[in-house]
């Protein structure tokens, strides 16, 4: 999988703007919304990622300096993102660790990115939040029912009956 393109994708459905900065080695995708700024750097190897984090993060944020102390408030959103493909399993967990340090940015870190899945996963911080109620499979009305406990009997019969709207209010008014 191309991360770099396939992050931009994801960032760009998320919002973001995003611009590949070409004066580092690998290429960082950059992207910012309303509310947050951020660098994303792809690692050949964990190992690499490891030894490597720092430098490309300073490297990048001495090149935009100026406009983050121009970013306001934006300015304390800045994350940096460092993914690789590779699996390592015996340093997966020093690349996540990365995160623990709020040193100039927020991190994302994360080893074993290789299907669009893993991608999503590692960036869902940065994607609004999407929430999906889980609706049961119970009628309207004893979902209605289920609810309404507080409202006197008789009116929500007619509410769920043929009662017409003033004939349900004048129930509800005369139980005040």
């Amino acid at each position: 999988m191309d991360i770099p393109t396939q992050a931009e994708v994801f960032l760009r459905e998320a919002g973001y703007q995003t611009w590949v900065w070409t004066g580092a080695l690998p290429a960082v995708t950059c992207f910012e919304n309303s509310t947050i700024v951020g660098f994303l750097h792809v690692f050949g190897t964990a190992e690499d990622l490891l030894a490597n984090w720092e430098d490309a993060q300073a490297r990048v944020l001495a090149r935009h300096a100026a406009a983050l102390r121009a970013a306001g408030a934006k300015a304390w959103n800045v994350y940096s993102v460092f993914l690789t493909s590779e699996q390592a399993p015996l340093l997966r967990r020093d690349v996540e660790r990365l995160e623990e340090d709020f040193s100039l940015t927020r991190k994302i870190a994360r080893a074993g990115v290789q299907i669009i899945e893993d991608l999503g996963h590692a960036l869902m911080p940065l994607a609004p939040i999407k929430a999906q109620p889980i609706l049961e499979n119970a009628s309207v009305e004893g979902r209605l029912r289920a609810r309404a406990k507080d409202l006197p009997p008789l009116a929500l019969q007619a509410f769920l009956g043929a009662a017409n709207p003033a004939e349900v209010a004048e129930i509800l008014g005369s139980r005040s």
